[in-house]
């Protein structure tokens, strides 16, 4: 029996969608909406992927996409500049790379390097390029790249443990949009944050000379438990901000200065249950949590630098 889909949707939402029947046979594990907000992607333990053409308050499927031999754990639309292309990834440890032309879906590139679960795949900011980021149990992150009509990628060692999330640093640093000097690396940057079993958070960027990605500096340390989840802020008006959800019932809020970029302080909120999720709005100043206890709970910053609960939401 299809199970019906009650769920916030991540991130490029900017409300809830209800699926009173969604057509999946199994448990749904992502649902998120495209840059214009006119199609949903969700994906399943059935090993499926439907995608929704939304119109108001209605909702119609239009495809069920088939090819992972798993649960689908992850779906990621790219930015509409690079077409209609959908990234999943799942328990198969497969990454797959759907692209939609004149009203067909294709299956277009599959990698299947990983050798365990790959837990989520993330899209860079268009302004970096087509780039996608997957994180997989293996300890592995991988990065995709289109460019020259074909795929390229990059695979390196990231956490001992295993990888549960990567989030990409917005492609324009803090403070340089309204510098009158702005910096040669000012826009276009390739950087992301990972979080792990290993308790860590670890900060990527590319070293176009190595042609490869290498870290940033040390770990950022203090969970005591898993980091199930991360989010870079999109905001470049004054600081970076990163915030990473745990199994040890606590988000911290990671803020870094342009002036000091490689230096980061840390926040904590505490929470009655293990931490799922954190997404940031559009604008970057509200930040949504989901945990163990059911309750999805809005955080934001007043004036003196601390954190404020604004609104809880429970289902």
């Amino acid at each position: 029996m299809a199970q019906p889909l009650i769920q916030p949707l991540r991130p490029q939402s900017a409300g809830t969608q209800v699926i009173a029947n969604s057509g999946h046979d199994d448990m749904i594990h992502d649902a998120v909406l495209d840059y214009y907000g006119r199609r949903l992607a969700t994906c399943s333990s059935d090993r499926t992927i439907k995608v929704f053409e939304i119109e108001g308050e209605t909702q119609r499927l239009t495809e069920t996409l088939k090819g992972h031999e798993g649960a689908v754990w992850c779906v990621s639309w790219a930015h509409p500049k690079y077409g209609n292309i959908l990234a999943s990834a799942g328990y198969d440890g497969k990454v797959l790379i759907w692209r939609e032309m004149n009203g067909a879906w294709q299956r277009i590139f599959d990698f299947a390097l990983h050798k365990a679960s790959v837990n989520v795949v993330s899209w860079s900011p268009h302004e970096a390029g087509c780039l996608l980021a997957c994180a997989s149990s293996d300890g592995n992150v991988s990065v995709l790249e289109f460019k020259d009509n074909s795929w390229e990628h990059a695979i390196f060692h990231a956490h001992g443990l295993g990888v549960n999330s990567v989030s990409w640093a917005p492609a324009t640093s803090p403070g340089s949009i309204v510098s009158s000097k702005p910096g040669p690396k000012s826009t276009g940057n390739r950087r992301f944050v990972t979080g792990g079993s290993d308790n860590t958070l670890k900060i990527w960027s590319f070293d176009s000379a190595a042609n490869a990605y290498k870290l940033e500096r040390e770990p950022l340390t203090g969970h005591s438990d898993w980091v199930r989840d991360v989010a870079w802020s999109p905001t470049v008006l004054q600081k970076s901000y990163i915030a990473s959800a745990s199994q040890d019932r606590t988000v911290r809020i990671w803020t870094s200065d342009p002036a000091n970029p490689l230096q980061w302080n840390c926040k904590v909120l505490n929470f009655d249950a293990a931490v799922w999720r954190v997404s940031w709005s559009l604008s970057g100043n509200v930040l949504a949590v989901s945990g163990g206890d059911n309750k999805v709970t809005l955080w934001k910053e007043n004036l003196k630098g601390e954190w404020e609960l604004v609104k809880t939401i429970e289902e």
